[in-house]
């Protein structure tokens, strides 16, 4: 179940994930709720206004965005925030940008991204990963179902054959802007504010009290293209240790095949009061 603005006045309302509040300032709104907690934003739409900054932080038609990697500080907090942008290592032909995500006085994401100068390397131009099916060829993905929270609703899913727990191929999209204020949201903002959503499409358990948890502390994306359109394949793979501290990777796919590769490192515990907890 999702709470209401009303149980939830923090929150803004509109069909975008943040409202503008103007000078790198937003509120979430339910759309960005996340799935641990409700008073909390899910990393999905997070990732993309930290993107959405990013990508309208001194821009320079030479260069584009390569890399992008997140670290999560501590509980990214549902309602009114800023985001602090700045150049970290100039240059000809690589930038290093950084984002912070500031609410309450703290930082609960520091997001960097490495721009790379862009040519013409059609003569060496070659891929290893293959494409997947199209998502308009697959049925509807119900599974996402057992996930709480106003961002899981927001997404349409399609799923390929084949799907288990720890491995398979999930399609989303979702029909709302990233922020309120623009007139467009850009399909790399669109697709990677949903990347994060890999770490539940194919989890090795199923969430639940008497389940565990594995949220993620980090996520790294490399692109080795520009992705466009408004549907995002994710071909996931989910790896527990034996020690406490899981792996979710997987190679990212728009409509016209693979464009790069996520990566999610976990903290897998039992669930209080479990009986996995309780040492049973």
């Amino acid at each position: 179940m999702t709470a209401t603005t009303t149980e939830l006045p923090e929150l803004a309302v509109g069909p975008f994930f943040y409202e503008d509040l103007g000078n790198h300032r937003y509120r979430s709104t339910v759309h960005a709720q996340g799935a641990w907690n409700e008073h909390e934003q899910h990393m999905g739409p997070a990732t993309g206004l930290l993107v959405h900054e990013l990508e309208a932080f001194q821009p320079r038609e030479d260069l584009r965005m390569a890399r992008v990697s997140l670290d999560i500080l501590g509980i990214i907090h549902g309602g009114e925030f800023e985001v602090q942008t700045r150049m970290i290592r100039p240059g000809k032909t690589i930038e290093l940008i950084e984002a912070e995500m500031v609410s309450g006085g703290r930082t609960a994401i520091i997001a960097r991204a490495w721009r790379l100068k862009t040519g013409d390397s059609t003569p060496v131009a070659a891929l290893e990963d293959a494409s997947v099916e199209h998502p308009e060829n697959l049925p509807e993905f119900t599974g996402m179902q057992v996930w709480p929270g106003g961002y899981i609703q927001s997404l349409e899913f399609r799923q390929e054959e084949g799907h288990r727990p720890g491995k398979g191929v999930v399609w989303l999209r979702n029909p709302y802007k990233m922020v309120s204020s623009d007139t467009v949201t850009s399909d790399v903002v669109r697709l990677l504010g949903m990347v994060d959503t890999a770490n539940g499409v194919a989890p090795r358990v199923e969430p639940g009290p008497e389940s565990w948890i594995f949220p993620n502390v980090d996520l790294q994306i490399h692109m080795h293209r520009t992705p466009v359109g408004e549907w995002l394949g994710l071909e996931v793979q989910q790896s527990y240790g034996d020690d406490g501290i899981g792996l979710t990777s997987a190679i990212l796919h728009d409509v016209h095949g693979p464009f790069g590769r996520s990566e999610q490192i976990l903290t897998v515990r039992p669930m209080p009061g479990s009986k996995w907890a309780n040492g049973n």
